[in-house]
């Protein structure tokens, strides 16, 4: 498998899906995936189709942009979940949403994703919330009004795809306030004792394969309480350099 953990691999302010070569993220994963990919996107809320259904659209529009077009495409949601292990056969790529980190992770346990993806040889994209629930053990940042209680949830079980724990679309959210608590200096911060989050602007990723892991572009890494910046815009990091994660 081939692992793409992204922040969101879009062009910025855009008016419609385009992706972006930031950090050379066409050239990287256009090498890896066949002339015309079968695709699957497995979505963040399995209950909203429409949703689901204008992501994948507009994402099959940007990839054909970018010379990727699909062969075929399908949605895995609530209401076809049954056929989770089938159509997950079928694909050659795998795109997962960005959303609601708790909705998705509960929808993924719910069909059991973490064991469907054991021996998928083809290539993994999450985006945002997809990204984070692709750890073995998953940072679930308070994100929604009331989830910067002691009482939310902060870990949850994840696909197990990668080691590494981002936050993403940092330069949008970096200065946020969610419950009258400032969400980096009063809430992550804190929870960064005695763990390691990697904190991604969009535009940059980790990119892993059967070689190593490698963060692309602009990097922080969260841990202890304190935010060490990595790598500027146009790096590569193998982690490895790094030792434990």
């Amino acid at each position: 498998m081939v692992l793409f953990v992204t922040s969101s691999p879009y062009v910025g302010d855009a008016d419609r899906a385009i992706l972006s070569n930031d950090n050379e993220f066409i050239d990287r994963i256009r090498a890896v995936l066949p002339p015309c990919p079968r695709a699957l996107f497995i979505a963040a809320d399995p209950g909203s189709r429409e949703d689901t259904c204008r992501f994948a659209a507009d994402t099959t529009g940007a990839f054909s942009e970018a010379g990727m077009p699909f062969q075929s495409y399908h949605i895995l949601d609530g209401f076809n979940a049954g056929d989770a292990e089938a159509l997950i056969a079928g694909s050659d790529l795998i795109l997962l949403s960005g959303g609601h980190v708790p909705t998705q992770n509960a929808f993924f346990q719910d069909i059991g994703l973490r064991e469907l993806l054991q021996g998928f040889d083809g290539v993994v994209v999450g985006i945002s919330a997809g990204s984070m629930n692709c750890a073995d053990v998953v940072y679930v940042q308070p994100e929604e009004e009331g989830e910067s209680s002691p009482d939310f949830p902060r870990w949850a079980e994840g696909l197990g795809l990668t080691d590494v724990n981002i936050l993403p679309h940092y330069q949008k959210v970096k200065d946020n306030i969610l419950d009258g608590l400032r969400l980096f200096e009063d809430i992550t911060y804190a929870d960064s004792m005695g763990n390691t989050f990697f904190v991604l602007p969009d535009g940059s990723y980790f990119y892993q394969d059967e070689d190593g892991l490698l963060l692309c572009g602009e990097g922080y890494r969260l841990q202890d309480g304190i935010l060490e910046q990595l790598t500027q815009n146009g790096d590569v990091l193998d982690m490895e350099e790094l030792g434990n994660l």
